[in-house]
């Protein structure tokens, strides 16, 4: 039973479910060459509720269908440096066969949403969007200017989205200086050293750069029946097995160190630097994203070579997925070149860079607090993201980001994993949580 009266207005917490319902039932598939539906129909959604409570939301569209949204709410301090809170309309392709549900249906089930975007990142798209109709509805005045921002293109590298808003739009972020947004902020259940259990939320401080490469082998073509040790195809062979093996030193950069300390100080488990796996393991799929960032990474992921069987073609392609830890990028560029040898170019194809932010911040204070207040034995430790967010474009305006769409999740939820996987999928109650937290977060953030 709702504790509200019927003139109370709705609080964030409580029309969050229904949003997230709303978006994953639009379908905004990236499929990272055009030819998805884009993010009008969504942008369109997310404009629609933000001008029912009064507020005067800008779209921008950078081409045909792909559109970001932003609304600007003044606050009391307007001298302070304000606040973006952002999120992207854009998922993943999701292929329906391999669900148990509909990917789009937004099925309610075991007291979760299904469906793609629930986890990355339609569920806090929901949150900020509750947030910021909490906001206009009670006329409540945040501490500081709040910039929302619901960006178009996230999962193909920003560019008809972030990129494309701090390059052709940067008036929009006017004064901004601190930006929150996804894949931080959830919470891992570990064992805690004096036999109990403990909830800690991995509060995303840091991100690897990216470099999405092209390599390219150039041969002689020729007969397929004639020995050819000009041939592309193994000129390029020989260089992704080089890279396959290459073995990438470990570096534990700041906000990694304060998350393996933290976790070893709260479960009582000791680690050595070339021995993680005890440690590890506490934070079950969550340790993925950390192994990631415990050195560079470059994975090959797409093949390209040939047009018939007895024919050696003269050229042969590959694109790799490298990933690397702020600082690295020249020295991971000269390591490729090297690996590869002289028969094969590198082609960057699209790259964007590292990020790592300070955990010793007050906007971090309002963080915890916030979170503290509705989960009081509760802890909030630092890591870095493998992947990439909105905050590297923003970071181009001098904007320090961090990852924070705050959720409380079961201890038996792994829930990590389902960025980019099936049966992707968020409980209510953890939206719910999300939303109360975020709202205070935005009211703690203004302070010095």
């Amino acid at each position: 039973m709702s504790d509200r009266s019927p003139a109370t207005p709705l609080r964030p917490s409580d029309e969050v479910v229904e949003l997230c319902r709303d978006l994953i039932r639009i379908d905004t598939s990236n499929y990272g060459d055009g030819s998805g539906p884009g993010e009008a129909e969504a942008a369109e959604y997310v404009v629609s509720r933000l001008r029912q409570v009064g507020l005067e939301p800008q779209t921008y569209e950078s081409e045909p269908g792909r559109v970001t949204v932003a609304v600007r709410i003044p606050g009391a301090d307007r001298e302070r440096g304000a606040l973006c809170v952002h999120g992207h309309l854009d998922v993943v392709p999701a292929q329906a066969s391999d669900w148990e549900v509909d990917p789009f249906s937004a099925e309610l089930r075991d007291g979760c949403i299904w469906g793609r975007g629930a986890v990355d990142m339609k569920g806090m798209d929901a949150m900020i969007l509750a947030v910021a109709r909490h906001l206009a509805r009670t006329g409540e005045v945040p501490p500081r200017d709040l910039v929302f921002v619901f960006f178009a293109d996230e999962e193909a590298g920003g560019v008809h989205g972030s990129q494309f808003m701090v390059k052709n739009h940067p008036e929009v972020f006017d004064g901004v200086t601190e930006a929150v947004s996804e894949v931080g902020g959830y919470s891992v259940t570990v064992p805690s050293a004096d036999g109990g259990q403990t909830r800690a939320y991995l509060l995303q401080t840091a991100e690897k750069g990216i470099a999405w490469l092209r390599l390219r082998a150039k041969g002689r073509a020729g007969h397929g029946s004639v020995p050819n040790p000009e041939n592309a195809i193994g000129y390029l062979a020989g260089a992704l097995d080089r890279i396959s093996r290459h073995e990438w030193p470990r570096e534990f950069i700041a906000s990694t160190r304060a998350l393996l300390d933290g976790l070893s100080q709260v479960t009582g488990t000791s680690y050595d630097d070339d021995d993680l796996d005890e440690l590890l393991e506490h934070i079950g799929g969550a340790q993925g994203f950390v192994r990631a960032t415990l050195q560079d990474t470059a994975n090959p992921t797409m093949l390209g070579a040939g047009y018939k069987h007895n024919v050696i073609p003269q050229e042969a392609t590959a694109a790799i997925d490298c990933r690397f830890l702020p600082g690295h990028e020249d020295a991971l560029y000269a390591t490729l070149k090297d690996l590869v040898g002289g028969n094969v170019e590198i082609e960057v194809v699209h790259r964007d860079i590292a990020l790592e932010a300070p955990f010793d911040a007050p906007i971090v204070e309002a963080m915890k607090e916030a979170v503290l207040e509705e989960d009081p034995e509760a802890v909030i430790l630092p890591y870095c993201l493998s992947g990439g967010t909105d905050n590297k474009a923003l970071s181009t305006l001098g904007i320090t980001g961090y990852g924070f769409a705050p959720l409380q999740l079961p201890a038996d939820l792994d829930f990590a994993p389902m960025f980019h996987g099936i049966n992707e999928r968020v409980p209510t109650a953890a939206l719910e949580f999300g939303a109360t937290v975020l709202h205070r977060f935005i009211q703690l953030s203004g302070r010095e």
